[in-house]
């Protein structure tokens, strides 16, 4: 009896390197040390973000047209759900431009995945998710010492009204917490989940086109179909955590920076 064949060839899983180009200009031989494909959308989000708020602001009116009224919705956002909402009516005007920044530079280069041709979060580099939660690290660590001077550093570490004899042990705890740990999971959020998200999408095409094109089981073709129709359901997902998590990663910079000028009241 001659065995079943279900596929003319064996499967082969996408990789995260499946999902971009060769570098445009490799600077050391190796895939991810050059200027690529995510480098390229990054700078292109930042052209994108200021050409878009330049155009819909450039004549603005009383009673605002579709992209003005779009842009402003986005600013009071930030503003006011944000800004306002986590650091005060006190602070929160001096910050309202860098969580507006930080808000539309990752929404839009966590979209770019989503765009059919480019299908790539610039977030789901390790390397700048590292860069853009670095920035934040100095920047609220600046805001302590700004406001507290050097004492702020233990002020980060003790908390008040602690008994000193669970300091030995709360105190190194505190320091992993704030200074190593939230740093990290601040990066490994945004890019562990777009990564996720990306793969995601990517292994569903490869198995419903291999299942559709390489198998010989209408059953298995069949499955590959609604692979497809449950694909689409996953984009509109990827849609939604791309908006949460540009969300979550501008909250966090509020949290940080709010909790960096009141340390003291800890």
């Amino acid at each position: 009896m001659l065995p079943l064949v279900l596929a003319t060839k064996e499967f082969v899983p996408p990789s995260i390197s499946d999902g971009h180009l060769p570098e445009i200009f490799p600077w050391m031989g190796h895939y991810g040390t050059g200027f690529g494909k995510q480098m390229l959308l990054v700078l292109l989000s930042v052209v994108l973000i200021t050409g878009f708020f330049a155009w819909a602001m450039r004549r603005p009116k009383l009673v605002p047209g579709k992209a003005q009224w779009l842009a402003e919705s986005g600013y009071s956002f930030v503003r006011n759900s944000i800004a306002k909402d986590i650091l005060g009516e006190k602070h929160f005007k001096q910050w309202v431009p860098l969580l507006f920044a930080l808000f539309f530079f990752v929404l839009v280069n966590n979209l770019f995945g989503a765009i059919p041709g480019l299908q790539l979060p610039s977030f789901s580099h390790a390397g700048a998710a590292y860069g853009l939660a670095l920035i934040v690290y100095v920047i609220w660590i600046g805001v302590g010492l700004r406001h507290h001077g050097p004492r702020y550093l233990k002020l980060a570490v003790v908390p008040s009204g602690v008994p000193g004899w669970i300091l030995p042990l709360l105190v190194p705890l505190e320091f992993i917490s704030n200074f190593l740990v939230r740093p990290l999971t601040h990066s490994l959020r945004l890019m562990a989940t777009m990564l996720a998200g990306h793969m995601i999408v990517m292994l569903a095409g490869a198995g419903a086109a291999f299942l559709i094109t390489q198998t010989h089981n209408l059953a298995l073709q069949g499955t590959g179909i609604l692979v497809i129709l449950g694909s689409v359901a996953l984009y509109f997902l990827e849609l939604l955590i791309m908006y949460l998590q540009a969300f979550v990663f501008t909250l966090l910079t509020a949290i940080y920076v709010q909790g960096a000028i009141d340390a003291n009241d800890h």
